[in-house]
């Protein structure tokens, strides 16, 4: 299907004809406000057969549904673990858990659409007239669902990823202010790998995401942390301007000089909350040099002061950010090691991960970077802690990025918790972080420390003064990560119930924080 953004706002609804339902509750298949066969068929006539039901995408595995293909079954099972084939479906989404497993390609499994949407098109109108929920679906890169739901009307923004590059100025649209510098206009569904490429075609570098099915859309609206946020700000905090089509049908570009609240509340406000976006325009930054540091302070598993070095090593994530390293690092008491090193044990205990720094390729620099880790812990542990650092220069963002994007698996199932952690909380009393890492670590192993806040983000000046995100990036240096997997309704909801209780002491020590809302909790 191509999507076509004034079809969100121009067409004239079929379904608008019957009389709408007063009501809190959503439309839903089967339920006396649900819309008619004829409905959904006019709406389709008006907007030149875009209308369609999808096919449920595992089907293809289970004997009875319309696309059921035992040759093919193999294949997809393959492609179900790779972001692209989820990106590439219409309704599919990257976790299973968050179709309620209606239809995983697996034996033992039933397969119904009820955990998917009823019809795909690309209005948005319509669904406000008849309360019908409305969902958003791009890549369906979504770690809280949102890009999916049963019995809904899913807009496909897929298509949209047009890209234009903006060399020394762009110019707003409305009051026509001249911002300098180069920009790029995307639209909400090009894929970040593309925009990279774009970017890096002018030897400029943007603030975007590890993966590269993630999209525009979710990724700006929900803030977008990075590994060059640190240097630069949020996704979000790079916004120039936004065109979005509102509740009400209507087409508007978004600035600070007109529809400036909507501006603000659609740069980390949430995805598909205010509008669905339909593209952004973002600013450049010279694409620098840099090196890939991998580093591991560790230990064995079996040692006795796994929490005191993992504790440590994570009050030392401030210094390391401060120093210039970006990236995605974890804290441990018993994982297996992230960096192939020959002869390493096969679970470790410490601080480790993979860190880039910008514009420089001097070893000699970097290494001057973990000498005071290295005297502490040949003071504290000597013998018994060892600290690895290995360099790989790179002559572009880009060149690190086509080797290091994020290929993670998808087709599994992910609930997520994170916390964002200041420098006060990391430094300055190393027993309560101890006490509040403790139900994490000596239960689960591992929490993910990654810097991807800190100055950039800290200094970080959005266009109008602000944006929505959350107060507590303005002062964090670590977002703090972890999750759990489960398989079905019940694992489900014990996971949750898992990552609320295992992170209470972390919350409890930072009052005043927050959490990355496009990785957050699932009430």
């Amino acid at each position: 299907m191509i999507c076509s953004k004034f079809l969100f706002a121009l067409c004239a609804s079929a379904l608008v004809r019957g009389t709408p339902v007063a009501q809190d509750c959503k439309a839903f298949p089967g339920s006396a406000s649900w819309p008619s066969s004829n409905d959904w068929s006019r709406l389709n006539k008006t907007v030149d057969g875009r209308l369609f039901t999808p096919l449920l995408p595992g089907g293809v595995c289970h004997p009875g549904q319309p696309n059921y293909n035992a040759d093919q079954c193999p294949n997809l099972l393959g492609a179900w673990r790779t972001f692209e084939y989820h990106a590439e479906d219409p309704i599919s989404v990257m976790w299973d858990n968050w179709t309620n497993y209606s239809c995983v390609p697996l034996d033992g499994f039933p397969c119904s659409g009820t955990g998917y949407p009823s019809y795909v098109l690309t209005d948005i109108f319509t669904a406000r007239k008849n309360q019908v929920r409305l969902i958003v679906k791009s890549s369906g890169h979504d770690y809280l669902g949102r890009s999916i739901a049963p019995g809904s009307l899913s807009i496909w923004t897929h298509h949209l990823n047009k890209i234009k590059y903006h060399e020394g100025q762009f110019k707003l649209a409305g009051s026509g202010k001249i911002i300098p510098g180069d920009a790029i206009t995307a639209e909400a569904g090009t894929k970040m790998v593309d925009v990279y490429t774009t970017a890096s075609q002018h030897n400029r570098a943007v603030v975007g995401g590890g993966g590269k099915t993630v999209s525009q859309g979710g990724f700006v609206t929900g803030g977008g942390h990075s590994i060059l946020a640190p240097h630069y700000g949020l996704a979000a905090d790079g916004v120039l301007e936004m065109e979005v089509v509102t509740p009400d049908g209507n087409i508007i570009t978004v600035n600070e000089d007109q529809h400036s609240d909507l501006f603000w509340a659609m740069r980390g406000g949430g995805g598909s909350t205010f509008g669905v976006l339909t593209s952004v325009t973002v600013k450049t930054h010279p694409e620098k040099k840099l090196t890939m540091v991998l580093f591991m302070a560790f230990t064995a598993p079996e040692a006795p002061f796994t929490l005191d070095l993992a504790t440590w090593g994570a009050s030392q994530l401030p210094y390391l950010s401060d120093s210039g390293l970006s990236g995605y690092l974890m804290a441990t008491v018993n994982s297996t090691p992230p960096i192939p090193i020959p002869g390493l044990p096969e679970r470790v205990a410490g601080l480790m991960g993979k860190t880039i720094i910008l514009d420089t390729q001097d070893t000699v620099k970097i290494n001057k970077i973990f000498q005071p880790l290295n005297k502490t812990i040949q003071e504290r542990w000597p013998g018994q802690v060892n600290l690895f650092v290995q360099t790989q220069p790179y002559d572009s963002f880009m060149d690190w990025y086509a080797e290091n994007f994020d290929d993670g698996q998808a087709g599994g199932s992910v609930y997520l918790i994170s916390r964002l952690l200041d420098k006060k909380t990391l430094t300055n009393d190393l027993d309560a972080l101890s006490d509040a890492l403790k139900p994490i670590l000596l239960n689960d192993g591992w929490l993910g420390t990654y810097l991807v806040a800190g100055k950039g983000v800290i200094q970080a000046q959005p266009r109008g003064g602000g944006n929505a995100v959350h107060p507590a990036w303005r002062k964090a240096y670590v977002h703090a990560r972890w999750g759990y997997d489960p398989w079905d309704a019940a694992a489900g909801e014990k996971a949750r119930e898992i990552l609320d209780a295992r992170f209470e002491p972390l919350r409890k020590l930072t009052p005043d924080g927050g959490s990355y809302m496009n990785e957050a909790i699932f009430p």
